[in-house]
């Protein structure tokens, strides 16, 4: 990937997505869009700076030159957001209005960071409004039919400097105590999801992608971001 954006490179995904970027020579021109600056510096990167998040979208089509991938990672909590109308801007209306930009500005792959449970009939999670955000962005996506999608669905996110849940994200980094193969069906570390991304898009290239409109379950995100990533 020659020319990539990062939307939400400071999040706890987005900053992983933006650091194995970073040290991809693959990857030669960045661009991050966020409110406030990533932490990470580089020659290659260019960070915009928009505390608007309205205009974001209109920021794809004046990059040149256009993307070959745009990153989306995305999102907020309804303890962040205050109400539940004021997260579903953010998880739903502006990740959707950004995939529609790229895809007007004739960006030829996305990848998009949902969450485990979505989707599945079995699961409660699936009800929640949190859970009918990241589906109702996803079905967008693939409405949209670009010629590459690829939708991330981690499960509990570990790693984080400053936990949102930090009890709960004990509760579920501890069980690797009783097997790595246990946690990795509840939990990825973020390190684990950013690699799987990067590597989901290095596929595409290589023309390996098992379809257009890819899903990566947590046992993709572990493949691809452990235990056969090389950096």
């Amino acid at each position: 990937m020659t020319n990539a954006v990062v939307f939400g490179s400071t999040g706890a995904v987005g900053s992983q997505i933006l650091a194995t970027l970073l040290s991809s020579s693959s990857c030669t021109t960045l661009t991050t869009v966020s409110r406030r600056a990533p932490q990470t510096q580089s020659p290659k990167l260019q960070a915009i700076i928009e505390t608007d998040t309205a205009r974001w979208d209109s920021l794809i089509a004046k990059l040149s030159p256009t993307p070959s991938v745009v990153f989306n990672a995305v999102g907020t909590t309804f303890a962040s957001a205050g109400s539940v109308a004021a997260q579903w801007a953010i998880d739903h209306d502006l990740c959707v209005e950004n995939a529609k930009a790229a895809k007007a500005a004739g960006v030829g792959t996305y990848v998009y960071c949902s969450s485990a449970g979505t989707s599945s009939s079995l699961s409660p999670f699936a009800l929640t409004p949190y859970a009918k955000m990241k589906r109702g962005v996803e079905n967008a996506i693939k409405d949209l039919d670009f010629d590459n999608a690829i939708i991330l669905r981690p499960g509990m996110i570990l790693g984080r400097e400053s936990p949102k849940n930090k009890w709960l994200e004990d509760i579920f980094d501890g069980l690797k105590r009783i097997s790595q193969g246990f946690q990795d069906k509840w939990a990825q570390d973020q390190t684990v999801i950013g690699r799987a991304a990067v590597a989901a898009v290095a596929m595409v290239e290589r023309g390996k992608a098992p379809s257009r409109f890819w899903i990566l379950e947590q046992s993709d995100i572990v493949k691809l971001g452990r235990d056969e990533w090389k950096d």
